[in-house]
């Protein structure tokens, strides 16, 4: 409902806008505003902005797989039962620190799992159990067992995927 409060009083600020605009200045405008102003003002104005108002959010309803984070050769593939969990917990515990375009996250201190090569089940589970080296260094066991395996098999099939 916000979002609908604030679209609609751009709308108006830009027909303000274009008023002044098309009348020729401020004085011009109150005196246009003030007599009835041109008639087919009254109706382009209103056409362009209800077109507007449709065109851009069919743009973005269109284009919300990719707002998603959706990488374009995984977005139709539907993941394991234990892959999913794997995603889920990857959201939770690790995409605050590593980068993963398959759900766009944005991690600043560990490394791009998109860019670190070859990633197999058993080198993300080691790497979780024994923990990270660097810096930023990540804990050993931050997950354990079967959830450092669901962990390990979604990166093993979406790490690097991207086109």
């Amino acid at each position: 409902m916000a979002t609908a409060a604030l679209v609609l009083g751009f709308l108006a600020l830009g027909a303000g806008v274009l008023f002044v605009a098309f009348s020729g200045g401020p004085s011009q405008a109150r005196a246009a505003y003030l007599t009835g102003g041109r008639r087919a003002f009254r109706f382009i104005i209103p056409a362009i902005y209800i077109g507007i108002g449709i065109a851009i959010p069919v743009l973005v309803i269109a284009d919300r797989d990719q707002a998603k984070g959706g990488v374009s050769n995984l977005k139709n593939e539907k993941p394991s039962e234990t892959a999913a969990e794997g995603r889920q917990l990857f959201k939770q515990t690790c995409a605050t620190c590593h980068s993963l375009a398959a759900i766009n996250a944005r991690g600043v201190t560990g490394p791009n799992l998109d860019e670190i090569g070859q990633v197999t089940k058993q080198r993300i589970v080691e790497a979780i159990e024994v923990g990270g080296t660097g810096q930023g260094r990540m804990p050993p066991r931050l997950l354990q067992g079967e959830d450092a395996e669901a962990v390990g098999e979604y990166l093993a099939e979406v790490a690097g995927a991207n086109p």
